[in-house]
């Protein structure tokens, strides 16, 4: 049984179970062995029957004096065994297993592990079994620290646990592919040890070391893989060249005609741009700014730089919402120019030639001619897949790539996930707006909110939002629901003497656009809304941002929803509801009160929820690590360190060269 060996290839179980083997990422023997537990139940303690005490859990180990079924009320069965091991006898029993009866016969060995309670007597409430005589070493289910995997229907940790045991019964060694160096510097058990104490350790301690091992292989993988496709992209064909200095007095006489003075983050980051355009290699850098920070400005400065050179621009967004409000910031900014501004999407079609050309995905297809691009900006490129990055880069000759994101990322993970990028960050916002005032809103509070917002609306003429919350980024018909039920709730009764609107995920487009052109021109007072006005909506008047159920939320999407509001001269709000009663989650919540720096609130999550909310906001749940965190910054430091001192003479290490290469093929990494 060889450890490459596909599943498919064999007959009998592993073929029948093949697909549903699919799902938990196993399709070949060795991925059994990375198939990592996600605890462990301790059944370590081993005891005769007279020893035992009640609240203990324990395994015993003896023989079936009598099995039976007895019915309980509504039908249901109780299996009752009495078992002995010549000290004394304990019953033990299962709840509604009546096949046991086929398996479990009078005379079995059999060892036992569950907890002991007390029902006129001791009896041990089973929780894994397993036949075989008490002298037998064998014991997988019992008697030991029993892994409990990650499963999926049909497939069970025992099933699992059984399959591991078989193939590491084998002996079947894998290859160590570490360097040694690195093994004893950092203190890391072999990988055959490894994977033996992950699966079946012998103590707790020696689980966490074996886990350690994992995990540091995981991120220095990744920072390795990371390494790889930087380097890949600097030796492609490139002949994308920008003149700089030659273009100095046009770039400097747009800079100062410019409605607006530039923040210095924005001067700063221009500058980043400008440097990396110069270079005789292709830029590739991630711009990471706060919302309202002024990254369109920025993108349109590198489009007219390339403009200057004779190259066409491309900026493509996630949505039409986000590309519409990004044409129409850059055909402001351009047009007057004579640049040809376009935009294309689903219900927009191209019909003429173009210098920089705003869209969706739907500029991947179709009939679009790009004569010269030299100029890719994706904006909030975690929304789109790997291989529709791919396409939009395959359009020029290798061009210069801006990738944009409103997502606050802590940097440690930024400069993990999207090491192979330079990484600007705008973490100002212009002079003129002011902070945005938030509050986190008691239940009791609530009807006095409703009062405020209506005397605000009445009297200063304020626009609000309402978001109705759903989970991660998909949006599903019952929080479609949610939000009509919310938008009636408050129309019929809360707000009936105001104007209400609705917006969600599941309008079409020329609804969207009738919705929100009502908002912008003020003719509706309140709009209630999913998360689909997360980005690319800029209504100025809008100063009211109501967030319910605030605690369904990460602290960098509430962020980039209080974003919406404060884009005008204006005194904005935003008030948090949430019914919860955790003081972990209400703690939560009030640090939006204070901080306004979104990758400080996402570093606050971090650390209060663990990384599934880093995740679920860049990559709609699909993590590039299976059993490393984001969260620990110290050993993704030390992986960091490790991977740029053996990247240069990695073709010396044939092993780790491969694992390296499969990893950037399957592009775990985002980009």
């Amino acid at each position: 049984m060889k450890l490459d060996s596909p599943l498919i290839k064999f007959s009998g179980v592993y073929k029948k179970y093949s697909a549903r083997l699919e799902k938990l990422g196993i399709r070949k023997i060795e991925d059994f062995l990375y198939h990592i537990p996600s605890r462990y139940e301790n059944f370590s303690l081993v005891s005769d029957i007279k020893n035992i005490q009640p609240g203990e859990t324990v395994t015993v180990r003896g023989r079936i004096v009598k099995i039976e079924n007895n019915f309980l009320k509504g039908g249901k069965k109780l299996q009752k065994a009495l078992i002995s091991d010549g000290t004394a006898t304990i019953e033990g029993i299962w709840f509604n297993q009546p096949y046991l009866l086929r398996i479990i016969k009078k005379g079995d060995d059999i060892s036992v592990s569950g907890k002991v309670t007390y029902f006129n007597k001791p009896v041990i409430q089973i929780q894994e079994y397993e036949l075989g005589k008490t002298a037998d070493s064998s014991f997988i289910h019992t008697g030991r620290l029993i892994p409990i995997y990650p499963e999926t229907q049909g497939i069970s940790s025992k099933w699992i646990r059984r399959q591991v045991f078989n193939i590491l019964s084998k002996k079947e060694k894998l290859i160590e592919y570490l360097p040694d160096s690195i093994i004893k510097n950092e203190d890391l058990m072999e990988i055959n040890s490894t994977i033996e104490q992950i699966h079946f350790p012998i103590s707790l301690e020696n689980a966490e070391k074996a886990r350690m091992r994992l995990m540091f292989d995981e991120l220095f993988l990744l920072s390795l893989s990371v390494l790889s496709r930087k380097k890949e992209l600097e030796n492609r064909e490139f002949k994308t060249k920008f003149l700089i200095s030659k273009y100095n007095k046009q770039i400097e006489s747009f800079l100062t005609s410019l409605p607006f003075e530039l923040t210095d983050a924005q001067k700063r980051v221009v500058s980043e741009i400008t440097s990396d355009l110069s270079l005789q290699k292709p830029m590739n850098r991630l711009l990471e700014g706060e919302v309202g920070s002024g990254k369109t400005v920025v993108a349109a400065i590198a489009m007219y730089i390339s403009y200057l050179n004779g190259y066409q621009s491309a900026l493509m967004a996630p949505t039409e919402i986000l590309a519409n409000q990004h044409f129409k910031t850059i055909e402001s900014l351009l047009s007057s120019y004579g640049i040809k501004v376009k935009l294309t999407t689903s219900s927009v079609k191209l019909k003429d030639s173009f210098d920089i050309l705003v869209g969706t995905h739907s500029m991947l297809y179709g009939n679009i001619n790009f004569k010269n691009l030299g100029l890719v900006v994706i904006d909030e490129q975690h929304r789109f897949g790997v291989r529709q990055r791919a396409l939009i880069r395959e359009k020029g000759l290798n061009p210069h790539v801006l990738t944009m994101t409103a997502t606050p990322i802590p940097r440690t993970i930024a400069l993990t996930l999207y090491g192979d990028l330079d990484l600007s960050l705008l973490d100002q916002v212009p002079k003129e707006r002011k902070r945005i005032k938030t509050w986190l809103v008691p239940v009791e509070k609530r009807e006095d909110a409703y009062k405020w917002i209506r005397s605000r609306v009445k009297s200063n003429k304020d626009q609000v939002f309402i978001i109705c919350p759903f989970i991660e980024e998909s949006e599903s018909i019952e929080t479609v629901k949610a939000a009509k039920k919310e938008y009636e709730k408050l129309k019929e009764s809360v707000f009936s003497d105001l104007k209400l609107g609705l917006l969600h995920g599941k309008l079409k487009s020329e609804e969207k656009n009738k919705v929100l052109d009502l908002f912008k021109k003020g003719e509706t007072q309140i709009l209630v809304a999913t998360p689909v006005v997360e980005v690319g909506i800029d209504v100025r008047s809008a100063t009211i941002m109501l967030i319910e159920g605030a605690e369904r939320f990460g602290l960098a999407q509430l962020h980039q929803l209080r974003g919406r509001v404060g884009r005008g001269d204006k005194q904005s709000y935003c008030l948090l509801f949430t019914e919860s009663d955790s003081q972990k989650t209400l703690e939560r919540l009030k640090s939006m009160e204070r901080i306004f720096f979104g990758p400080e609130l996402a570093e606050i999550d971090l650390k209060l929820r663990g990384p599934g909310e880093i995740y679920g906001t860049l990559q709609h749940g699909r993590t590039p690590l299976k059993i490393a965190s984001f969260s620990d910054f110290e050993l993704i430091e030390k992986t960091k360190k490790e991977a740029l001192k053996i990247f240069p003479k990695l073709s010396d290490y044939k092993l780790l060269k491969e694992k390296v290469t499969d990893l950037v093929k399957k592009d775990i990494a985002p980009d």
